[in-house]
């Protein structure tokens, strides 16, 4: 044992392991003869660091791949990053600000791009590295980038046979604007949270009065200028004489007509409603149904532009333009009163500006048809959902889709591939020509004109870039080259086994997989998708850096090792349930490497004879390694139930359990030789293979400790390593022999509490009996059970009694009731006080068995192993509460 060292230092092991398993090439993967089982790595930001969040689903990614190559099938993890459009554009724009001195404005696209693929270069994918630290085996030689020139090649193509195919479209549309980041955001890229507002009361003064008027109330003063009419519910009385007619807009009086639209809610507010098509997307709704104008007042910074007619205000930011407001409402006599309310605000979820409802000329996507396969799929379970809950939540929103805005006004990312006249101004009705290259444009717009003059400088290309989800919705399809060699690699790995992503992203990302799988594969791109929870503190508050309670994720690894950390986040971590972590966790997960580190020295430290010392010490350890043999089998079977169900937090616990308590506790201790002594060399040999054996069980999980221990325990060869052998099968236990060693260690258990109770030293032998029964002596006929009880429980003697000893403590084990035979006199008024509160116990537990078994619905409908196994409980509990009563007439 001289060479194995006294602690478990996991930075020195996971560093050599790692190095070594890339350099075996062992998590590369080609198609040949095996069952491919396919991950494709949710591909983080490209600008992004490993934080807690990643490192759960990853994690979890990695257990599943681990597994499937122990289980003998071609496992293929494709990892990757996502160029974030918005995210990197905004790092670069002021990487160039800080760092080059230089403004957007000032260069141009071409230039951006090259400054942009530099910054890449030098600060994109740093997460990809701190993913090895973590343990990721990933197939690092097929990392992908949502902005490869292949990918690239793959969104434009798809997009035009979008086009071509009538299901994208160019249209004005009220979209949500961006006024920080100049950009459309979809509608899953607005979050709304409740915030504290105004509501100005504004009277609008009928035109040719001097006090009669409607008074409508808004949020948004500065956009009254804006307002091309006044709606009142043609329903409502209080208005009825005044539809038709005209009121003036405060401090501009310009004159605007009072229509009746049933969209007017009477019970709200006044009942009558400022209606302003450019900035609110009901307003434009009823403005088309009026066939009234539409006058945008902001402009794309959100500042006030020069067709507001308020001069005051021009170039004012939107929110100082609304403070100058109240001032000239009150002077003028329009504002009737000013309400503090709360109301949900939508905010970007990239740049937290507050989103301004813009019309605006945009590329979309139909989503009708798109829609129909991808919600079948998942409500007739083609692609399961793990947990199965989420259904509700993806149908719900399947069955309400929106045309997609894919459209975004940004440099970075792919550029949309559509060509205009450069003498047409652009609008709905501008002449589009959609090709891959500019030359291709060209010739369309020659046929489409019938120009054939037209030259290469009379077009100019869309400036706007594709969302980024325009992209990332063809990942398992485009990382497999799937659209330019449909005969390649993707029909081998695709469609993938497994997705596993946030609930965060269903909408963003899932889905749209979903829908791009069937469009252009024809068929699913995954299996099915394990949903994750997300991960909060121990307060349930959700991490976050303005909370400060977002754990350093590599000060984590560094302080708790890696499979410390993997332990940490996985045994808190059931499917979609959110994870409240603690650093404690982590610390648990520590002190089992530390305890199968102690385990391990503990075994290579005992010295090997090639016989027993005895015939009582080889049946004992006979009985042991029996026994161990049969929970492990037990053990598998649940953890390979686990892994079919996803339930990967219930396989680890069950792992941790078998092997700290079950090995580490109780077999290890069975089978210790004594001080100086030895261990036979057939026990050594079977406690080696099965501890070998837990380390390949337990390597999914634990990747780094299972494979360094998996070399100390044995000399191996080269190539022998853990993370490449077959993982151990499950098979039917013996649960007779399990259920005997159980009622052994209880019996164990109870003698230890006797001794405490009367703090007799820990190594004094002592003498137990057990009442004659046949049931007992079943028990100990099983060979090498007594010895066993005998060496744990300190006994110098166990045997069986027909009559109740004198001066002895009693328990009850089972049906059974022993005796320990002590020196000093028995207190009885406490024995009567212990029997008496054990027999309280077993009747009311007695009478819960009972209620169930005389509940028919339950012995009808229960399986009847389970019903049996009931039956046998109240059997059990009607002998000990016979005993118990026995005993307390006997004091």
């Amino acid at each position: 044992m001289t060479d194995i060292s006294t602690r478990y230092n996991p930075a020195d092991i996971e560093t050599r392991w790692y190095s070594h398993w890339e350099r075996r090439g062992y998590f590369r993967s080609l198609p040949d003869e095996r069952e491919p089982f396919t991950i494709v790595i949710p591909p983080p930001n490209v600008t992004g660091v490993l934080h807690m969040g990643h490192m759960l689903n990853n994690t979890i990614q990695d257990i599943l791949i681990r597994k499937a190559r122990l289980d003998g099938k071609n496992a293929c993890w494709v990892p990757g990053t996502d160029h974030a459009s918005i995210a990197t554009e905004a790092k670069v724009v002021r990487w160039l600000r800080d760092e080059k001195k230089l403004r957007k404005a000032d260069i141009t696209r071409e230039q951006f791009m090259e400054y942009a693929y530099q910054w890449k270069d030098k600060y994109g994918g740093i997460i990809l590295n701190q993913l090895r630290t973590l343990g990721a085996s990933c197939d690092w030689e097929r990392t992908a980038f949502t902005m490869d020139a292949n990918y690239y090649r793959d969104v434009i193509r798809v997009f035009i046979d979008l086009y071509a195919k009538g299901k994208l479209y160019r249209g004005l549309r009220m979209v949500n604007w961006d006024p920080e980041a100049k950009t459309v955001l979809s509608n899953e890229e607005v979050l709304y949270n409740e915030e504290n507002a105004q509501l100005f009361h504004i009277k609008y003064l009928l035109e040719g009065s001097d006090n009669e008027g409607i008074t409508i109330a808004t949020q948004r003063p500065e956009t009254i200028f804006a307002d091309v009419a006044i709606a009142v519910n043609p329903k409502d009385p209080r208005y009825k004489t005044l539809v038709g007619k005209k009121v003036l807009i405060p401090l501009i009086n310009r004159a605007i007509p009072v229509i009746a639209d049933d969209y007017v809610d009477i019970e709200f507010g006044t009942g009558a409603l400022k209606i302003t098509p450019a900035h609110d997307p009901n307003d434009y709704e009823v403005g088309q149904r009026h066939q009234l104008e539409v006058i945008d007042t902001i402009a794309d910074d959100g500042k006030i532009n020069e067709l507001c007619a308020y001069t005051p205000i021009v170039g004012l930011d939107r929110f100082e333009a609304r403070k100058r407001m109240k001032p000239a409402l009150e002077e003028s006599g329009h504002l009737v009163k000013i309400e503090d309310y709360r109301t949900n605000i939508g905010r970007s979820e990239r740049t937290n500006a507050v989103v301004e409802p813009k019309l605006s000329l945009q590329w979309f996507v139909k989503m009708s048809s798109l829609g129909e396969p991808a919600l079948k799929a998942v409500v007739d379970e083609e692609i399961k959902f793990y947990p199965s809950s989420f259904q509700n939540l993806y149908r719900n929103w399947m069955e309400n889709l929106r045309d997609w805005c894919i459209s975004r006004q940004l440099w970075w990312g792919q550029r949309i591939p559509a060509w205009y006249l450069k003498s047409e101004a652009l609008s709905k009705e501008t002449q589009v020509f959609v090709a891959e290259t500019a030359e291709q444009a060209l010739e369309i717009a020659r046929s489409q004109t019938a120009n054939p003059q037209l030259q290469m400088s009379d077009l100019r290309q869309d400036e706007d870039v594709l969302d980024t989800w325009a992209s990332s919705w063809l990942w398992p399809i485009s990382v497999f080259d799937g659209f330019d060699k449909p005969d390649g690699e993707i029909s081998y790995y695709y469609p993938t086994s497994v997705l596993v992503t946030g609930w965060d992203i269903i909408f963003f990302w899932v889905a749209r997989m979903i829908m791009a799988g069937y469009e252009f594969k024809g068929k699913k791109p995954f299996q099915s998708v394990y949903f994750t929870g997300m991960v909060r503190d121990k307060l349930r508050r959700k991490m976050s850096k303005s909370l400060g309670n977002s754990p350093d994720a590599l000060k984590l690894l560094e302080d708790f090792g890696a499979d410390g950390v993997r332990y940490g986040l996985m045994s808190s971590a059931a499917a979609g349930g959110d994870i409240l972590f603690d650093e404690k966790l982590c610390e648990n997960g520590r002190n089992f490497c530390n305890k199968l580190w102690n385990a391990l020295r503990l075994v290579k430290g005992w010295k090997v004879a090639e016989t027993p010392e005895n015939e009582d010490i080889a049946r004992k350890n006979k009985l042991a390694v029996r026994w161990l043999r049969e929970k492990f089998k037990a053990a598998l079977a649940d953890v390979e139930s686990n892994f079919q169900q996803f339930r990967l937090s219930e396989a680890l616990l069950t792992l941790y359990g078998f092997i700290w308590d079950d090995f580490c506790s109780w077999y290890l201790e069975m089978i210790k030789p004594p001080f100086e002594g030895q261990i036979d060399r057939a026990t050594y040999e079977a406690t080696l293979d099965m501890f070998s054996e837990m380390m390949v069980a337990l390597h999914p999980f634990m990747p780094f400790i299972t494979e360094e221990l998996w070399h100390q325990l044995r000399d191996r060869k080269e190539g022998d390593d853990c993370m490449r052998q077959r993982y151990p099968q499950a098979a039917p236990a013996a649960h007779s022999l399990i259920q005997q060693m159980e009622t052994a260690k209880d019996i164990i258990g109870k003698i230890r509490d006797v001794r405490n109770q009367h703090q007799l030293k820990p190594r004094e032998p002592l003498t137990v009996f057990v009442q004659q029964s046949d049931t007992a002596q079943a028990l100990f006929a099983q060979e090498g059970l007594r010895e066993m009880v005998m060496k744990l429980a300190v006994l110098k003697e166990l045997s069986l009694a027909t009559t109740e000893p004198t001066n002895a403590q009693s328990f009850i084990s089972g049906t059974e009731k022993y005796y320990v035979e002590l020196e000093k006199k028995i207190d009885v008024e406490a024995e009567q006080k212990k029997l008496a509160g054990e027999l309280e116990h077993q009747e009311k537990f007695v009478q819960s068995v009972q209620a169930k078994l005389s509940n028919e619905r339950f012995v009808s409908s229960a399986p009847p192993q389970v019903v049996e196994n009931e039956r046998k409980k109240l059997a059990d509990g009607l002998a000990r509460i016979a005993i118990l009563k026995e005993s307390l007439a006997k004091l």
